[in-house]
């Protein structure tokens, strides 16, 4: 795994993972979007493979992604050479955080929930609360993405 700690393709000081999971994160809010246009196509099927997938691409990047802070040393070992006010990334750190762990948690009902109305037939009685459950869960992922974003560039451009 010496790999992930290899300097990155961005063109920062961030390590290889941190490059490859922030470009994902960054790209998140257009591939939900995508899916939901195939929704809008009322292409159903496509919709439910393509955000099963993507959730579950998230997870894996999520579970990667706190193995390299884990081997890299944690949150210290990254916060280290930048000038960024500590207090201030700690508090754009947790606000990520609480709304990475809200999304997920909205995304991952929704799939479950759309799973079981899915065999029921679409459009169905449930459509409706599905699409704003949709929505809360794109703008979180939005939120997130940015968010995510923010903290890279705090830790290894802004410095």
């Amino acid at each position: 795994m010496d790999y992930m700690f290899k300097a990155g393709f961005l063109g920062t000081r961030a390590p290889f993972f941190m490059d490859f999971v922030t470009l994902i994160v960054a790209l998140l809010p257009l591939l939900v979007g995508m899916a939901i246009f195939m929704a809008k196509k009322r292409d159903y099927r496509l919709h439910n493979y393509a955000q099963t997938i993507i959730f579950i691409i998230s997870v894996v990047v999520v579970g990667y992604f706190e193995y390299g802070v884990r081997l890299g040393g944690g949150y210290d070992a990254f916060i280290k050479e930048t000038q960024v006010s500590h207090s201030y990334l700690f508090m754009v750190l947790m606000v990520h955080i609480v709304i990475a762990v809200l999304t997920l948690g909205i995304w991952a009902s929704t799939l479950f929930k759309a799973k079981k109305d899915y065999q029921a037939g679409l459009p169905g009685p449930y459509s409706h609360s599905h699409k704003r459950a949709g929505i809360r869960t794109y703008i979180g992922i939005v939120l997130t993405s940015f968010s995510g974003v923010w903290i890279y560039l705090l830790l290894f451009v802004i410095s």
